[in-house]
């Protein structure tokens, strides 16, 4: 009999410690996994505007959140939202927000209240800094002159991989970063310029630059072989292509003769070139001279960087372009003669 109350001791002994154990156990997992989802969705991204719209509770916001990739998890920022009372907090507007926040960072900014008048502006990928700048004036976000000079306040004390660049008012040429970007309306030339190269910075990850190390090539060249990729390039599946031929071309010393650096000069973009054309006198005539012209012709995006750091290999050393935006690519120059009498 004593021997059954002792296993029927050591059986409810056990069964206590489950239960302890089991009480210890969630609560920590529930911590761990709470901790985990506030945390920000990415490293990096870009400052987006969320709207709250009229009537919407803490939930929506959080599902709509959640939607937009903003935050890891709605049921968290639901109960964080309940902890802070949001509910009668809540204000419709405009909000400011970013994958790179925290849950706890967006629901401070959304229970500051909205923004003021934010500014959008759009610079699309291949546009010059002629062209960024007429763009930020037309948003109300400073004159060309204070932009420009705002473009040549920044040092490589600022941005390391600015170290190459020369002076000038177009000496940020390539790293004013195509994309959508949200201003504040009283945002300061400066800061205006700073979001640029911050965005750009953050193509320069750990992978591209050890490629760029494989390559032997410097972020400034990177950059200038870019920008002529995307001025040249009309389909994105090209750009590897391209960016290929112009290699080969400086393997074996032949001019890149790359009509966009010579409608760089001209300040237009001229269908065909004139003989004249390909003769004026500038060190970004690549006609004239062989290797790469001393900066970046315009602001390249993701997709020419990628394809400079991953070209195609082919032994192709010319293209032409056809009526549709594509190229036809030849290996010899009868070859090229030939896709000029068909194509143009």
């Amino acid at each position: 009999m004593s021997k059954r109350r002792s296993k029927t001791k050591k059986t409810n002994s056990l069964g206590i410690f489950a239960v302890f154990l089991t009480l210890i156990v969630i609560p920590i997992a529930f911590l761990i996994w709470w901790s985990g989802s506030l945390q920000p969705v990415s490293e990096t991204g870009q400052e987006q505007i969320f709207e709250v719209k009229q009537g919407m509770n803490a939930a929506q916001v959080a599902e709509e959140l959640e939607k937009k990739e903003i935050i890891q998890s709605a049921q968290t920022f639901k109960q964080l939202s309940k902890l802070n009372k949001a509910d009668s907090k809540l204000m419709a507007g405009q909000y400011l927000v970013s994958p790179t926040m925290s849950a706890r960072d967006i629901l401070d900014i959304l229970l500051k209240g909205p923004e003021p008048d934010i500014i959008k502006v759009t610079i699309p990928e291949g546009y010059t800094v002629a062209q960024v700048l007429t763009t930020l004036e037309k948003n109300g976000l400073g004159t060309e002159k204070e932009l420009s000079k705002a473009m040549e306040s920044f040092t490589a004390k600022d941005y390391s991989f600015l170290q190459d660049i020369p002076t000038g008012e177009e000496r940020l040429e390539g790293f004013i970063f195509p994309d959508t970007y949200f201003f504040d309306k009283e945002s300061q030339p400066k800061d205006v310029v700073d979001r640029f190269i911050e965005r750009f910075a953050q193509e320069l990850t750990t992978e591209t630059i050890s490629r760029l190390q494989e390559l032997d090539i410097s972020v400034y060249d990177w950059v200038i072989k870019a920008s002529i990729v995307e001025r040249e390039a009309v389909k994105a599946e090209e750009r590897p292509l391209i960016a290929g031929v112009f290699d080969n071309r400086l393997r074996i010393g032949m001019p890149l003769q790359s009509c966009a650096t010579v409608q760089y000069i001209l300040g237009e973009v001229k269908p065909i070139l004139s003989i004249a054309d390909t003769q004026i006198e500038s060190p970004y005539n690549t006609y004239k001279y062989a290797g790469l012209p001393p900066g970046p012709i315009s602001n390249p995006g993701h997709a020419s960087l990628e394809a400079v750091l991953y070209p195609e290999e082919t032994d192709y050393v010319y293209f032409v372009a056809k009526s549709d935006g594509s190229h036809a690519f030849a290996v010899t120059y009868n070859q090229h003669l030939q896709n000029i009498n068909k194509y143009q």
